[in-house]
């Protein structure tokens, strides 16, 4: 079965996630702002949602169309194949949002949205009620400059849960985010990881499971795996193939630090439940006082900055500090994402490259020095 399917994704990562989905063997790869579109048949539904570093959900993609009125989002989604993957017993929720449309009102959509999918199905399976005690299938609309896409999700709490957070510290990165700075930096098993600023060890666990090729989505369910279309068998062989790319054996080493003892704790216990674990290493140490362990290295780190932690001030000595301490040196890259826009002038380097990226709703730029 072919199937179309969109990936919503962090503004500024587009572009890695289609390179990884080409990797996977995706086919008709497409990136448009905030989002990636693509398509395969169900092991390839499996396969993004248990291998995939960077995306946020994978969804399928029922139709676009036009819809000014609601007598026209109404045809428009009753014209759509729900029957294809909702079952009679299936439950259908639906949820979205509405910009730069006539159509403005969320709850008056989605009222509209369910009623034309009920009305498709009752045709479809001639029952006039549905109990909906089945397996959830999340519909999820948006509707943009009066343009409206229904879709599905097939994954359920979003990919950036990988199940092996459990704690956290203050204002900790997204894990796919810090997967997609991993890939910017270009880090592979070979290298050795630094994070002088690491609070629960996020970056250096995304950048241990990306350099090892080992699928974040391993040990999670999704949605997915209960609808009844679907093969049950594609999830065990995706996690079989999964398993079967692992790099092993690696000369991969990661360092930690942090100046508060709490979140070292937290990322040693984050970096336990995970096979890599052992590969990273953690302590307690001031900034200040990073130290180089390795002839070569990469460093990756989100320090605090104003809109988190530190207030203006603070944040700039802070930055300052770090343009001692990483000092331009053959073998050695830094990367630092940060929403100060004076985050060079603090460092006292010029970025050899920089990137726009967002934290939530921040807008970060990574800044790069590997020249």
């Amino acid at each position: 079965m072919k199937i179309n399917f969109v990936i919503p994704c962090l503004l500024g990562v587009e572009g890695i996630i289609a390179d990884e989905l080409r990797f996977l063997g995706a086919e008709n790869v497409n990136a448009e702002n905030g989002r990636v579109l693509f398509s395969g048949d169900e092991n390839m539904l499996a396969r993004v949602n248990i291998c995939s570093h960077f995306a946020e959900r994978v969804q399928i993609l029922m139709g676009s169309f036009t819809a000014t009125t609601f007598e026209e989002l109404f045809q428009g989604v009753k014209n759509l194949p729900w029957e294809e993957w909702i079952g009679k017993e299936d439950a259908f929720p639906v949820k979205g949002y509405s910009l730069k449309s006539a159509l403005f009102s969320v709850s008056d959509c989605q009222a509209i949205i369910k009623k034309a999918v009920v009305e498709r199905l009752k045709s479809k399976y001639g029952i006039s009620w549905f109990d909906e005690t089945g397996p959830v299938h999340q519909i999820q609309f948006s509707i943009m400059n009066d343009k409206a896409t229904l879709l599905i999700d097939t994954t359920g709490a979003g990919l950036h849960k990988r199940g092996y957070r459990l704690s956290q510290n203050g204002a900790p990165i997204k894990e796919t985010l810090a997967a997609s700075i991993c890939a910017l930096a270009k880090l592979r098993h070979y290298h050795t990881l630094y994070d002088p600023m690491c609070g629960s060890g996020t970056l250096l666990i995304e950048g241990a499971l990306y350099a090892h090729n080992i699928a974040p989505g391993l040990n999670r369910h999704f949605s997915a795996e209960r609808f009844d279309v679907l093969p049950k068998n594609i999830w065990k062989e995706e996690r079989e193939r999964a398993i079967s790319l692992e790099k092993v054996d690696t000369d991969f080493v990661g360092y930690g630090s942090d100046i508060d003892a709490q979140a070292i704790k937290i990322a040693v216990e984050n970096a336990s439940r995970l096979p890599i674990g052992k590969k990273l290493h953690f302590e307690k140490r001031d900034i200040k006082d990073f130290r180089k362990l390795s002839e070569r290295g990469t460093v990756i780190c989100n320090p605090p900055y104003g809109e988190r932690l530190l207030d203006l001030q603070e944040a700039e000595a802070l930055y300052k500090q770090m343009g001692r301490v990483f000092d331009k040196q053959h073998g050695w890259s830094y990367y630092v994402i940060t929403p100060d826009e004076e985050f060079e002038n603090c460092f006292g380097r010029k970025a050899d490259k920089s990137r726009k990226l967002y934290n939530g709703m921040i807008k970060c730029r990574l800044y790069m020095y590997f020249k």
